[in-house]
């Protein structure tokens, strides 16, 4: 294939070049499945449902030659390039501008790295000012624990070892639920909380769906 050929848009604008390297149907998605940590094939898949196998691999083949993800092929794992982790800011962003246009179906399936990453884009800056804690989330096999230093700005790791001061267990839409919804934790039935509850419930009234 030329590089002609795999132009979507012919035009000398830095957006337009943008898109032509990450703008295909599930480039992005695919790389917000990895923005968090190395995955395998299935394990990226798992958290895209309605992406194909032969369209994931294409996916990654042209998300490699754009030099945002890299594969290790001994090992068998994708995960991205310093240049792919840029893209967190864009994502961060259509989640913000997301919520503030209607036909958002929170109903639908939401994978625990896409739950994560709108809760760094979603957090009430002004409201955690000055808090400091750790909170644990267990998706699954996925743990993540997200920090708050005092300076409002929430950062995520996955981590197998949740070392925190609560830790919230649930699928990615319970959880998802409990954190943008307007039920207290205590009435959330599928959410298993371990560790200060009162801490718990006060992080999460940081989030809303605007």
């Amino acid at each position: 294939m030329t590089e002609q050929s795999r132009l979507r848009y012919d035009e000398g604008c830095l957006a337009a070049h943008a898109l032509n390297l990450v703008g295909d149907r599930w480039a992005l998605l695919v790389l917000r499945e990895l923005m968090l940590a190395d995955k395998r094939f299935q394990q990226i898949r798992a958290g895209l449902p309605g992406i194909t196998a032969a369209v994931l691999t294409q996916r990654l083949t042209q998300l490699i030659g754009a030099g945002v993800v890299r594969h290790d092929a001994r090992l068998g794992i994708y995960g991205v390039t310093p240049s792919g982790r840029g893209l967190l800011p864009v994502l961060q962003a259509l989640c913000r501008w997301g919520a503030l246009h209607p036909g958002h179906d929170p109903g639908r399936f939401i994978s625990p790295v896409a739950l994560m990453i709108s809760m760094t884009a979603m957090i009430d800056a002004q409201a955690a000012q000055g808090l400091s804690l750790r909170a644990g989330f267990l998706i699954g096999r996925e743990g993540f624990v997200q920090r708050l230093t005092g300076d409002s700005v929430l950062q995520v790791e996955a981590q197998d070892d949740l070392q925190a001061d609560f830790v919230l267990e649930g699928s990615g839409n319970s959880l998802a639920r409990a954190i943008y919804g307007p039920q207290p934790l205590t009435a959330q039935d599928d959410v298993v909380l371990h560790g200060d509850g009162a801490l718990a419930q006060r992080f999460l009234d940081l989030f809303r769906l605007r």
